[in-house]
């Protein structure tokens, strides 16, 4: 499922929806119940959206949720068995989500420059018996932010995840059709992930630019193959 994975975050609205499956996109992220940015759309309509997701098209939940209750109550509300958990969640709590939740599929952040490295690698080796891949995500200090920031990391860091997480590594973080290519070629990720990368000035999703960050994502996937 993470292997070759382009997650598209942040849908807006029915329109969106249509214009990103047009584009191939098969993973779309619905932040949801968030700390610090506003949700996008309401959960009655990213439910509405997601029961009319066709097949082998994924709509992910992404939450700060810690709860194990709450965050299951919500993929049901919504219609999803995959969840980004973008907040700090318990090794306990990710135990009884996956016992109670058991047909769950499980990304886990990372968020660089809110951590260090070391407290993130310890992260990745308590979490990864209980998780289905990793996300890295770039820290906004002026804003709290942990999601969605438009920023981007010391690549260098996220390659040295893939290189000790026995796990998927899911690249975020300023992704933009300019510099997603380079970024799999540093990172060597299992996928990558946008939001606001392929924004336009409205906050809508911009078209040329998501077919360009396909085709840019695809091309890095195709090289790291190749080396």
């Amino acid at each position: 499922m993470f292997k070759e994975f382009i997650q598209i975050a942040g849908i807006i609205d029915k329109e969106e929806t249509e214009m990103l499956l047009g584009c191939g996109i098969k993973y779309l992220g619905f932040p949801l119940r968030l700390p610090v940015n506003k949700d996008d759309l309401t959960e009655v309509s990213a439910g509405r959206i997601i029961s009319g997701l066709p097949p082998s098209t994924h709509g992910i939940l992404i939450t700060y949720l810690s709860n194990a209750e709450e965050i299951k109550a919500l993929c049901e509300k919504i219609g999803t068995n995959i969840i980004q958990l973008h907040g700090e969640i318990t090794i306990d709590e990710l135990i009884k989500l996956k016992r109670t939740f058991p047909e769950s599929r499980i990304i886990k952040s990372l968020i660089v420059g809110k951590n260090s490295e070391e407290e993130l690698f310890n992260s990745i080796n308590s979490f990864e018996k209980f998780v289905d891949a990793f996300i890295t995500d770039t820290y906004n200090p002026q804003t709290g932010a942990t999601g969605a920031t438009g920023i981007t990391h010391d690549w260098k860091i996220s390659n040295a995840f893939v290189e000790h997480s026995k796990k998927p590594i899911i690249l975020a973080g300023g992704l933009t059709p300019e510099n997603v290519y380079s970024a799999i070629i540093k990172v060597r990720p299992a996928g990558v992930d946008t939001h606001t990368g392929v924004e336009d000035n409205s906050g809508r999703k911009n078209k040329p630019k998501v077919i360009k960050f396909i085709e840019e994502a695809k091309r890095g996937f195709e090289k790291i193959k190749e080396s």
